[in-house]
């Protein structure tokens, strides 16, 4: 296996929203390790609060949160922006929880519990080295058009038909790397070593909820897809 060398960031400003505080203190401690600046709150109404004040450049999200639940969380902070969220959520109910949130409100990665401290800080840079890519001013001959949709790797913008598509960084990472590749399948293994930056992911399940998204803000009919297709039994391809 290739070992990748991973670029420094400097330090950025962190909420974690977590209502267990012994994990909340330990996710602080290790991101601090990092050189971020972290703030912790335990309910989501604070949360939101912190975010709209402090504007964090990242938060860890826990989901079952008292009174404002991270769901309500997460689609405030999406209505106002692409503020990176990395979820923290019990184990078994990941999918169904991300995938229940309407798709286009998505975080943009997310940890299962019981989680190593580890892993969640290396996942936190990764997605932070994904939102600090300097954006060139012009596409550089970076677009890519398949039939309405144009993909520009250059500004990284996403549009159809003319009409601008938000994308997260790492759903358009994924949209733009599949429209490198037109027609060609690619099993969810071989998207995670392509797109995701560390190798140290919990499930490949996360590819399926990053599609789906993607499905939602791009496909006409998500459940008769055009473009991202499944080819059932291997993976996916976007459609020349």
């Amino acid at each position: 296996m290739t070992t990748r060398s991973e670029p420094q960031l400097t330090g950025s400003r962190i909420l974690v929203v977590e209502d267990e505080r012994s994990i909340a203190d330990v996710v602080a401690r290790y991101l601090r390790r990092d050189g971020h600046e972290v703030e912790t709150v335990s309910d989501g109404t604070t949360a939101i609060e912190r975010f709209e004040s402090g504007h964090p450049e990242l938060i860890v999200l826990d989901l079952m949160l008292p009174g404002l639940d991270g769901q309500e969380v997460l689609r405030r902070v999406r209505a106002a922006g692409d503020t990176p969220v990395v979820i923290l959520t019990a184990k078994g109910e990941e999918l169904d929880r991300l995938v229940g949130f309407g798709l286009g409100l998505g975080a943009d990665d997310y940890v299962t519990k019981p989680f190593s401290p580890r892993e969640l800080a290396a996942r936190v840079q990764a997605v932070l080295r994904r939102a600090n890519q300097e954006r060139p001013t012009s596409s550089g001959g970076d677009g890519i058009r398949i039939g309405d949709l144009m993909i520009d790797g250059g500004t990284r913008e996403v549009e159809r038909a003319g009409e601008p598509i938000p994308m997260t960084a790492r759903e358009f990472d994924l949209l733009y790397f599949l429209a490198q590749h037109p027609g060609q399948v690619f099993s969810r293994d071989q998207l995670i070593d392509a797109v995701w930056d560390y190798q140290a992911i919990s499930d490949a399940g996360t590819v399926t909820v990053h599609i789906r998204r993607i499905r939602a803000k791009l496909e006409p009919d998500p459940s008769r897809p055009r473009y991202l297709k499944t080819v059932w039994g291997v993976g996916y391809k976007l459609e020349p």
